[in-house]
């Protein structure tokens, strides 16, 4: 039997806007946030690269990709609307990104 879940894709930068590193406490953080309230989180630590402008300015980033499974309720969605703003403030970024999408787990 199958059943249908919410992956929500999170991009974790390594590096701040201005190339300083991030700190590992704050990717620690952010995986034991998503543990605790979810029960589980996964993580990619191949670094993803990225490149992206904002106001004429051009911004590199080297990136991981945390990953949760969860119920499709409003309730998730909420709570990633919500966290995206805290970590932009943890990651100091003007934007994070966030994917969402339906899974069928066998």
């Amino acid at each position: 039997m199958s059943r249908m879940v919410r992956r929500f894709e999170v991009l974790l930068p390594l590096r701040l806007n201005d190339g300083t590193p991030v700190s590992d406490a704050a990717v620690a953080d952010t995986l034991i946030e998503f543990e605790e309230q979810f029960g589980a989180v996964s993580c990619e630590t191949q670094t993803i690269r990225g490149r992206w402008r904002s106001d004429g300015q051009s911004y590199r980033d080297d990136l991981i990709r945390v990953f949760v499974d969860v119920p499709d309720t409003a309730e998730s969605r909420d709570y990633f609307i919500a966290c995206k703003e805290r970590l932009k403030a943890r990651f100091q970024q003007l934007d994070i990104w966030v994917t969402t999408f339906l899974i069928e787990v066998l």
